[in-house]
């Protein structure tokens, strides 16, 4: 008697820790802000998100710490965006791909609907964010890694998944109707980097970069005259800044403008590569958005509420 109990009773320790291992969160990695936040909407107490690349980042130019390499390597699941974003860690992520499981969730978007990239013959624009609807198909793709990496929560995850979509359909319907209150000839988004051309083709806007798509790519003098000469023949009275982007190429550009007699000034700071901070509704995808949204729109001219479409952008445009 005295023997089965004492096997039970070890038995029972014994299976303790696959009991903790089934319960614990899956360790997800992310490259982006954007891919982390999509992966705790759809993981939700299922997972455990760090992302890489914080406020203010530019992860065309990011290279991996030490302290990154750990935590990839420790991870369940590595996600990064692809399409050439992280161009300089595609090697890393070849050989941790061998090691861990690595997807690039961009990467299986249909590229009938990219834009061809203005450096690269063969790659595509990556800054697929910009777009609500292309968003979505991302967030799906972030469903699918989880589910495969954790089937059991599949349920959990689908319906984690179809309430963030709906998030994101209805910040898609109010920046249609909030952007399209500009008047048609106002609206040109002039930004320090060619990250919003998606955002200009799902919103109907002209969007002119002083650099391509890449941070990474040169902004020449010709370049800066070509915009102040746009600046100034259609008498556009606003550009905007980057949170993860240097502003001097914007100020080159009021400065080039005031010497032919036109004032420009900033419509306000938008978040192109990388959210906002940690805790704060900009540090969302929802919220990195609607700040864009509410910011440009405001900044161009249409009546917009000064806090956003949920009334909790944390500062007005």
């Amino acid at each position: 008697m005295i023997r089965r109990t004492f096997l039970a009773a070890l038995a029972f320790v014994a299976a303790l820790p696959a009991v903790a291992m089934a319960e614990a969160p899956l360790k997800v990695v992310a490259t982006t802000g954007m891919i982390a936040d999509a992966a705790r909407q759809v993981g939700g107490d299922q997972v455990e998100v760090k992302g890489l690349m914080g406020p203010g980042v530019d992860p065309h130019a990011y290279r991996q710490t030490r302290t990154d390499i750990l935590a990839m390597t420790r991870a369940d699941l590595v996600l990064w965006h692809g399409l050439y974003l992280e161009a300089q860690m595609e090697d890393f992520f070849d050989d941790l791909g061998r090691k861990r499981t690595v997807v690039a969730v961009a990467d299986g978007l249909d590229t009938s609907k990219l834009r061809a990239h203005d450096d690269y013959a063969d790659k595509y624009d990556p800054h697929v964010w910009m777009s609500p609807a292309l968003w979505r198909d991302v967030v799906i793709e972030v469903q699918e890694a989880l589910t495969k990496a954790r089937p059991e929560a599949a349920d959990e995850f689908a319906a984690n998944t179809q309430a963030f979509l709906a998030e994101i359909d209805q910040l898609d319907a109010y920046g249609k109707q909030a952007l399209a209150s500009v008047p048609e000839n106002d609206r040109v988004l002039v930004t320090a980097h060619d990250a919003f051309g998606y955002f200009g083709e799902e919103f109907g806007y002209d969007v002119l970069g002083v650099q391509g798509i890449s941070t990474q790519s040169e902004a020449g003098l010709n370049r800066i005259g070509e915009l102040v000469d746009t600046l100034v023949d259609q008498q556009l009275k606003a550009v905007f800044v980057e949170s993860s982007v240097s502003d001097r190429s914007m100020r080159a550009l009021i400065e080039g403008a005031a010497a032919e007699g036109h004032d420009v000034g900033v419509g306000g700071e938008l978040y192109s590569d990388a959210m906002g901070e940690p805790g704060t509704y900009e540090g969302t995808y929802i919220g990195m958005l609607d700040h864009n949204i509410t910011v440009i729109a405001g900044a161009l001219g249409a009546d917009v509420p000064e806090r956003g479409m949920n009334g909790r952008l944390s500062a007005g445009f």
